[in-house]
């Protein structure tokens, strides 16, 4: 693609970067063909094609619109796209310079801006979200429907520990996060069990928190560059100490932190910390990848008579670009997954998405619980609590972590033998 932008953007890092990103774009198309959005609405528009020329016209001189604003505001960055493009397009790198200087000279309305604001400060901060949360629960039976749904009541009524049982000479450090521990506190408790059957300790940095995916999800960069700050501060005594990795739980964090060598390149206190933070950020199924034979003298594989779906979330597959694993993982314990059709196909939670956009994240979640639903299995399974809260949202069957699910079967053949 020929290119054109501002003298004055190609003077900063991100102008140049955008300029080498929009080069490598040929039109084919094959991102439109598998785009979740464009599937939906029908609009070129609203593909990453024809979000790619709205920035790169932005980025040449026209001044963008709130339509411009509204066609970018519609992308999941599911970044299927990505894992589509024959070219090496990284559409969700262009697209976060794109929102940032859309965001700068559109702006948003008071009701949007207070909305957003709320998301911000809401969600990032436990002590925050928790009592937010269990008042929602309280006045369940009064909320919307698309807001009731999200609310699970049996999660939260748990007293749930994440402290290690013992300890162990190998520890890894694991992100407890800011939505994951109200919503789903089982998640980190059951790797925390795992691990520890495993001779690891898994250890919580106290002043560690939200990752920074919800701030950069509402272009608050600033903001999320100081989530990342304040994560790396909080996990480098320990990092130091000999921590052996950084373990997720939630893809959608680990895609965030796996990033911030990226975000923080220009930030010479923490561009080299940054490097390393990522390089140890493991998914929770790469870490059990390294345990195979460990596992199987848990408990021996015995089949399971359970039909469990397996929905990989965006995060993993398009993301972090791990595929595989977790049926393998599950495979050897006797626990047999499927994936549904069109499984590359985002379920319409994407962070605070199914919040700002609630119609189209419906009608994609309801497409993807037909798919997954087409076999009538007895619960689903997922790796992201955005993902698992969504789609429980919309349907009777339980749907939970595949590391609860492991976990609670490993457990319970332990206990058996």
């Amino acid at each position: 693609m020929q290119t054109n932008l501002l003298a004055s953007l190609l003077a900063t890092r991100e102008g140049r970067e955008a300029d080498e990103i929009l080069r490598k774009c040929v039109h084919c198309g094959f991102c439109t063909a598998t785009c979740p959005t464009y599937q939906v609405t029908g609009d070129e528009l609203d593909g990453p094609r024809g979000r790619i020329y709205l920035i790169k016209q932005v980025l040449e001189g026209k001044m963008p619109t709130e339509a411009t604003q509204t066609h970018l505001d519609r992308c999941l960055t599911c970044r299927n796209c990505e894992s589509t493009c024959p070219s090496g397009v990284h559409y969700s790198r262009l697209l976060d310079i794109g929102r940032h200087i859309v965001e700068q000279r559109v702006g948003r309305s008071p009701a949007q801006q207070l909305l957003r604001k709320t998301l911000q400060t809401g969600l990032t901060r436990q002590w925050l979200f928790r009592p937010a949360y269990r008042t929602g629960l309280l006045l369940r039976p009064l909320l919307p429907a698309g807001l009731r749904n999200k609310l699970r009541p049996a999660a939260t009524q748990k007293t749930v520990s994440t402290q290690a049982p013992r300890t162990h000479q190998r520890s890894m450090l694991l992100l407890d996060g800011c939505v994951q521990p109200v919503m789903s506190p089982e998640i980190n408790a059951a790797a925390v069990r795992l691990l520890d059957k495993l001779g690891v300790q898994l250890v919580t940095a106290p002043k560690a928190g939200c990752c920074g995916a919800i701030h950069h999800h509402l272009n608050a960069t600033e903001a999320a560059l100081q989530d990342m700050r304040n994560n790396i501060d909080a996990w480098w005594p320990l990092i130091e100490a000999g921590a052996e990795a950084i373990v997720m739980t939630a893809s959608g964090c680990g895609v965030t932190v796996r990033d911030y060598g990226y975000m923080l390149q220009d930030d010479p206190a923490y561009a080299a910390k940054a490097r390393q933070v990522s390089a140890l950020c493991k998914d929770i199924s790469e870490v059990l990848e390294g345990f195979a034979d460990d596992l199987s003298k848990l408990a021996p594989a015995a089949a399971d008579q359970e039909k469990i779906m397996f929905h990989p979330p965006c995060t993993l597959q398009h993301g972090q670009k791990i595929r595989g694993k977790v049926e393998r993982l599950l495979a050897q314990h006797g626990i047999q997954v499927s994936l549904c059709a069109d499984s590359h196909l985002c379920c319409g939670s994407a962070g605070t998405y199914s919040i700002l956009q609630s119609s189209l994240a419906q009608t994609l979640r309801d497409r993807k619980l037909n798919a997954l639903q087409a076999t009538t299995p007895d619960r689903i399974v997922s790796a992201n609590i955005g993902c698992i809260a969504h789609l429980q949202s919309g349907t009777e069957t339980p749907v939970e972590h595949w590391i609860v699910l492991l976990e609670r079967r490993l457990s319970a053949a332990t206990s058996a033998g």
